[in-house]
């Protein structure tokens, strides 16, 4: 894929939690160059500390793999999965991988692309948005509550 559109407010959410401080990770299934080149044409690329690609990793998602190499290229250990959570918009890769490793899930159910309805419990989405700038609010709802935990 040389260029596409990104779904309204992709750009504008990952810019702010990138502001905010959230390291922000891609874990994907697919083709590095394809979303190298959409991320570049939209200004988002340098806002990831990480890129992990099923196609560089050879696994794909819901393997765990994909999500311990990204756990792996931010240095972030079992004792920081209640840190973390996985944005994706298909409940059998990406909500189902996440759960499988007590990374808190998130739904974005935007396409009709993928099914909305979990196969099973282990697809179901600890949090669900319709839209990519309900994430700032949920990223920093949960960030509040893990600060209050720690305090």
């Amino acid at each position: 894929m040389i260029s596409a559109d990104v779904i309204p407010g992709a750009v504008e959410t990952v810019r702010t939690l990138a502001e905010r401080g959230y390291t922000l990770a891609l874990v994907a299934d697919g083709d590095a160059q394809s979303f190298k080149n959409v991320f570049k044409q939209n200004g988002i690329y340098d806002c990831f500390a990480t890129m992990i690609y099923s196609e560089t990793i050879k696994a794909s998602k819901p393997s765990p793999r994909m999500f311990k190499a990204a756990m792996g290229a931010l240095d972030l250990t079992e004792a920081d999965r209640s840190r973390i959570i996985m944005v994706g918009n298909n409940l059998s890769r990406d909500v189902k991988g996440a759960n499988a490793l007590g990374i808190a899930s998130v739904f974005q159910s935007w396409t009709t692309r993928y099914p909305h309805a979990p196969a099973d419990e282990s697809e179901r989405p600890v949090y669900t948005i319709r839209e990519p700038l309900e994430l700032l609010e949920l990223a920093e709802r949960l960030n509040a509550e893990l600060m209050a935990e720690q305090a």
